[in-house]
């Protein structure tokens, strides 16, 4: 079950750079929100994958259910609760506030997930 797969850390570690970049330099209402949400659940996804040798469809459902997690801690202020409301880094990487516009974000960054999968999957038979 435990191995190192060098293609989905590489791609971990290229969507946690695009990550920081839009959380340091875009402050938009639409990439920093929402596109940022998407590419979670995917950083998360190869994250996973870089060292497990798990399923599409449980790792992708894994993750997901672990973005709803967080997502609901922060509707009940985890951020608060934990006491860390003035450290920019938790505020930044927990979230700070539930929203259900970040709940559809994630469901659509785990189907991209599916559906690239299948794709690649379908490109090397």
């Amino acid at each position: 079950m435990l191995h190192f797969n060098k293609t989905y850390f590489l791609l971990t570690i290229f969507l946690f750079v695009i990550e920081v970049c839009i959380a340091l330099f875009v402050h938009d209402n639409f990439i920093r929100p929402y596109f940022g949400d998407v590419l979670v659940v995917i950083l998360i996804y190869c994250f996973v994958k870089s060292f497990l040798k798990a399923s599409v469809i449980k790792t992708a459902i894994g993750v997901l259910l672990f973005a709803f997690l967080v997502e609901t801690l922060q509707y009940f202020a985890i951020i608060e609760i934990l006491g860390l409301q003035d450290n920019r880094l938790a505020r930044t990487v927990i979230g700070t506030s539930f929203a259900w516009e970040d709940i559809l974000a994630y469901i659509f960054g785990i189907a991209l997930v599916i559906v690239g999968e299948k794709w690649i999957r379908k490109q090397s038979q």
